[in-house]
């Protein structure tokens, strides 16, 4: 795990006598941000509007995936080479880019109803184009991709209807699958809208930021962050972690977010878990306490001022790039 500078971890978590400490107010950190005392913001690039996903590749290069949310006309792949470099885009043709990472010299993309590879980069332009997976919903809605420790690669795909049961046995599910896109199978099920996939540093617990149903209104308890095993069932359509049978034997997520946030982006970083909530313009921080292969989360805002937040990364300085899909800004947050 590489050193971070950021140590969000500004003021301590558990007070003297055990307990567990009051959130330090926000207070302006540049760039018309608000966050942790200590911290700076500054912007690492502009005119990018409708960021939704990022990708370091091997020389820190900060690869951005854009992607509207109805109409897909300006779509693509873009990269800023470093900071302040106008963005260049590098792949056109492409509808609902919404998951990307680098894996030797091949970026994977998913988008809607796919997951292509690109390879052979001579300048700003790939040499090779290959689909390496179709669906695997028909035209579906296919967020984020990671890559698992074990080289294999995850994907994130929504369900079909907002609370209806799906007819696809893929929607509402993380699949994971090779990459060239063979032996896929799905790792877990019964999630509405899983956005954000992330894994801790070191292990296999794989992170993912769960969007509810919008159907519930005030009944909803919040998007949540989960940390998502492989055969684990989430319920969905029947359960969105009210009591009763419905949610008998249902996993418990780690964190409650904000009810009807859109949780976008998860990056994890000194030991807290970093979620984009793109409906209310800031990023939340969810204190990790690990036991054994459990984990509980104390929830608190960690950075305000934004339109709508979704994409999340950690550079390779260890500082944090947020991607804000309505304003074109990317931040950069490190230590002051």
């Amino acid at each position: 795990m590489r050193k971070l500078l950021l140590s969000f971890v500004l003021v301590p978590l558990v007070a003297a006598g055990g307990a567990i400490a009051r959130p330090a107010p926000l207070v302006s950190i540049g760039a018309g941000l608000k966050g942790p005392s200590g911290l700076r913001a500054t912007i690492f690039a502009r005119g990018l509007r409708l960021q939704s996903a990022f990708a370091l590749d091997a020389r820190g290069r900060l690869w951005i995936a854009v992607s509207g949310a109805t109409t897909h006309g300006s779509d693509g792949v873009f990269l800023v080479a470093q900071v302040g470099a106008r963005p260049v885009k590098v792949i056109g043709d492409i509808r609902g880019p919404l998951g990307l990472v680098w894996s030797g010299g091949t970026l994977y993309v998913s988008s809607l109803g796919r997951v292509e590879a690109f390879s052979g980069l001579r300048g700003t332009r790939f040499t090779t184009r290959r689909s390496i997976l179709r669906g695997p919903v028909a035209g579906g809605e296919n967020n984020n991709l990671v890559l698992a420790p074990d080289g294999r690669l995850v994907l994130a795909v929504s369900s079909t209807c907002d609370h209806c049961a799906p007819a696809s046995k893929w929607a509402a599910t993380i699949v994971t699958f090779r990459r060239d896109g063979s032996d896929l199978h799905v790792y877990a099920r019964g999630i509405r809208a899983a956005y954000g996939l992330a894994y801790y540093p070191g292990t296999n617990d794989l992170f993912a930021t769960m969007n509810q149903r919008d159907d519930l209104g005030a009944r909803t308890p919040g998007d949540w962050l989960g940390v998502v095993r492989r055969g684990q069932d989430w319920g969905f359509p029947g359960c969105y972690g009210q009591p009763g049978s419905a949610c008998k034997g249902v996993p418990k997520p780690v964190a409650v977010l904000d009810k009807h946030a859109a949780a976008g982006g998860v990056a994890i970083a000194d030991g807290a878990a970093l979620v984009a909530e793109w409906q209310l313009g800031v990023v939340k921080r969810v204190w990790l306490t690990r036991s054994g292969s459990t984990y509980s989360g104390a929830v608190s805002t960690f950075l305000s001022g934004l339109k709508n937040p979704l994409p999340l990364t950690v550079a390779h300085d260890g500082a944090l790039l947020v991607g804000d899909w309505s304003t074109g800004a990317i931040y950069r947050i490190a230590r002051a």
